[in-house]
C-alpha cells in the first residue's frame, strides 16, 4: 500500500475534525473518511446512538437523523448496527439513556460508552424473566416479534402498536417503568389482547406464542401484578449508551483478524464499504468510513484491512459497524462520504453520533471584499446555541482591532449577522480576521467557537463574457474572464462544473495590479468541446493580504 494522499483536517465544530484520505493499493484506490472527536464527557460531548424516526421499527437516513437532532445539539457521525431490511429492527442490542430498547445478540459485540467516556466493545447477553401468578417465565426478546414458544416485551420505543401476529397472546401493563436492565420492573395487567395492541405511553405489552402464550393467558390476567427483570451479562450498569455492532477489530492496540463472532465469510473477507468506531489511548473517539463498490474511485476493504486502518489511526479499541451500502458519514445533516447504493444514501436503522451541546459557529466564506463590486461585499456570520446562554460574539482583526457583533442573554436558536467590513464607509483593515463566540449556559457550562477568514480587497469586479457562450462542436468558442487586482498576486483561474468538478485550468501565474483578462476556448484538456450547460469560473488571488476568491456562473450553449 502506498502512502495516503490527505487533505488538511477540517474543523467541523469545536474539537471535532474531519479528514479525507486517498490510498493507492494493488486492489485500486481507497477513499477514507476520518472523524475525530474529544473523549465524551457527558457535558459538552456525548457519543450516543440515534434511532431512525425515534422508534425501533423503520429506517431513516443518517443525514435525516442529524437534522432531527439539530434543535438539541450539533452532530456528526456514522451509520450504526446491521438491521432487518423489511422492518428496520436492529440486529442486536440498543441502550439509550440507560434504557434497553432491543435485545443484545449474544454472539456479536456491542459498542457502549460508559459514564467515564470509555468505549466498551464486548459481547453482551440478556436473560429476561417475567412473573405473574405462577413461577418465573422467560422473556426472550425486547421489541421483536416472539418466535415459536417465545415471549417478547414491547415498550413504547417499538412504536405505537404491537405487530399483528397470528397466535399471539398479549398482556397490557400500565403503568410500567422504563426497561432499565438489572432491576425489578413492576406493573399491573390492565387488559389481555391478541395482537395489534396499542402500547400505552408509560406502559408495555408482554406478548407470547405457543406454550409460553398459554402460560401468559393464565398467569397474567387483568388485575394481576407482573414483575419483569432484564439481566445483562456483563451487567453494564455504568453504560448508559450502547448499540450493536461487531465484530471487534482492535483490542489492546492490536488488530484482530477473526473475532469468531456471528458473521459470515462474505461479510468479513470481501471488499465492501466499511464503517468503524474506535478510541485512542488519550480518549479521543475516531470514526472511519471507507467508500467502496466503485471501481476506479474506491475499492473498499476487507474487515481485517479495516482493523489495520484503525490501528494506523492510533486507536487501542475498535469495532466494526454495518457495512456495504449502509456505510455513511455525515455532519449536521450533510453527507461527507459517498455511499455505494446507486440511489444514494441508504435508509438505516440507527446512527452513532457525536453530539455537541456548546456554541457552534458555521464556517464563513474564506474571504470577502467590501469593495462595492457586488460580489462578496459582506461576510455572513452566524452561531447556534441549543441551551439558553449568555453570549459574547466578537471580531478580532489585524493589529488587534476588535469589533463587538453580539452580546447578552440569548435563547436557543440560530443567530445570523451580515458584517459589511466597513466603518463610516471605510474598509476595515485587510488581512486575517477571527470570529469568536463564547457562551455560558444556565448551568454554568462554558463553550467557545472560533472561525477565521480574510478581508481582502485584492480581487474584484469579476466578469464572464458572454454570459451565454456559444461554442461549436469542433472549433469551440471564446469565453472572456475579466477581473481587477488592487495589488500584484498569484492568480489561479479554473473552470468547474456546477457540482464543483474541476474541468480546466485556464491560468496559474502571477499577475500585476490592474485589469486582468483571460480566455477559455470552451474545451476540455483533451481538446473536446464541452457540452451545453452551466459552468463556473473560479478566480483565486493570493497576495500579501492573503487569499481572495470569487466565482461567476455562466451558461454554455453548444451548437
Amino acid at each position: 500500500m502506498s502512502p495516503a494522499a490527505a487533505a488538511a483536517p477540517q474543523l467541523l465544530m469545536p474539537g471535532v475534525t474531519y479528514e479525507k484520505r486517498l490510498q493507492f493499493t494493488r486492489f485500486g484506490p481507497m477513499r477514507l473518511h476520518i472523524l475525530s472527536a474529544p473523549k465524551p464527557d457527558g457535558v459538552l460531548y456525548k457519543l450516543q446512538p440515534a434511532l431512525s424516526n425515534g422508534a425501533v421499527v423503520g429506517r431513516e437516513r443518517v443525514t435525516a437523523m442529524q437534522k432531527r437532532a439539530e434543535q438539541s445539539s450539533t452532530t456528526a457521525g456514522v451509520n450504526g448496527d446491521l438491521f432487518t431490511w423489511a422492518d428496520g429492527i436492529p440486529s442486536s442490542g440498543l441502550i439509550q439513556d440507560g434504557v434497553l430498547k432491543t435485545t443484545p445478540h449474544p454472539k456479536r459485540s456491542m459498542v457502549g460508552v460508559d459514564t467515564s467516556g470509555n468505549l466498551r466493545v464486548e459481547r453482551v447477553a440478556m436473560r429476561g424473566t417475567w412473573q405473574g401468578a405462577g413461577p418465573r417465565r422467560p422473556v426472550h426478546l425486547i421489541n421483536r416479534a416472539p418466535g415459536a414458544n417465545g415471549t417478547t416485551l414491547y415498550t413504547p420505543a417499538y412504536g405505537p402498536t404491537t405487530p399483528a401476529t397470528s397466535g399471539v397472546v398479549e398482556a397490557v401493563l400500565s403503568p410500567f417503568p422504563a426497561a432499565t436492565p438489572n432491576a425489578d420492573l413492576v406493573g399491573f395487567v390492565t387488559e389481555n389482547r391478541r395482537g395489534n395492541t396499542p402500547i400505552p405511553p408509560g406502559g408495555a405489552v408482554l406478548a407470547a406464542k405457543g406454550s409460553q402464550g398459554q402460560r401468559l393467558a393464565v398467569e397474567a390476567v387483568a388485575g394481576q401484578l407482573v414483575t419483569v427483570r432484564l439481566v445483562l451479562s456483563p451487567e453494564w450498569r455504568d453504560v448508559p449508551e450502547a448499540l450493536g455492532g461487531g465484530p471487534i477489530i482492535v483490542r489492546g492496540g492490536k488488530p484482530i483478524f477473526n473475532a469468531l463472532e456471528d458473521f459470515g465469510s462474505a461479510h468479513l473477507n470481501r471488499r465492501h464499504p466499511r464503517t468503524a468506531v474506535g478510541q485512542r489511548a488519550d480518549g479521543r473517539i475516531v470514526m472511519l468510513v471507507v467508500d467502496g463498490r466503485r471501481p476506479g474511485y474506491s475499492a473498499g476493504m476487507t474487515n481485517f484491512e479495516l482493523a489495520q486502518a484503525m490501528i494506523r489511526l492510533g486507536v487501542v479499541t475498535a469495532s466494526a459497524l454495518d457495512a456495504g451500502g449502509s456505510s455513511t458519514m455525515a455532519f449536521d445533516g450533510q453527507l461527507l462520504s459517498r455511499p455505494s447504493d446507486t440511489s444514494g444514501e441508504r435508509m438505516v436503522a440507527e446512527s452513532l453520533l457525536v453530539s455537541y451541546f456548546g456554541v457552534y459557529a458555521p464556517q464563513p466564506e474564506p474571504s470577502f471584499s467590501p469593495n462595492g463590486d457586488g460580489a462578496g461585499d459582506k461576510q455572513e456570520l452566524s452561531f447556534k446555541i441549543v441551551r439558553q446562554a449568555n453570549v459574547s460574539a466578537t471580531m478580532t482583526g489585524p493589529g488587534g482591532v476588535t469589533r463587538s457583533i453580539d452580546i447578552g442573554d440569548r435563547k436557543p436558536g440560530l443567530y445570523k449577522f451580515d458584517w459589511p467590513g466597513k466603518v463610516n464607509g471605510q474598509s476595515e483593515p485587510e488581512g486575517r480576521w477571527r470570529f469568536t463566540v463564547s457562551a455560558t449556559d444556565f448551568e454554568g457550562k462554558v463553550s467557545k467557537a472560533d472561525r477565521s477568514f480574510y478581508l481582502n480587497n485584492t480581487l474584484g469586479y469579476i466578469s464572464v463574457k458572454p454570459l451565454r457562450a456559444v461554442v461549436g462542436r469542433s472549433r469551440g468558442g471564446r469565453v472572456t474572464i475579466g477581473f481587477q487586482l488592487t495589488r500584484p498576486a498569484k492568480v489561479s483561474i479554473t473552470i468547474r462544473s456546477k457540482t464543483g468538478q474541476l474541468l480546466r485550468v485556464v491560468r496559474n501565474a502571477r499577475a500585476p495590479a490592474g485589469r486582468v483578462v483571460a480566455l477559455w476556448n470552451g474545451k476540455y484538456p483533451n481538446g473536446k468541446t464541452v457540452f451545453s450547460g452551466t459552468y463556473v469560473a473560479n478566480v483565486t488571488a493570493t497576495s500579501s493580504a492573503g487569499r481572495a476568491e470569487l466565482a461567476r456562473a455562466f451558461r454554455v450553449r453548444r451548437r
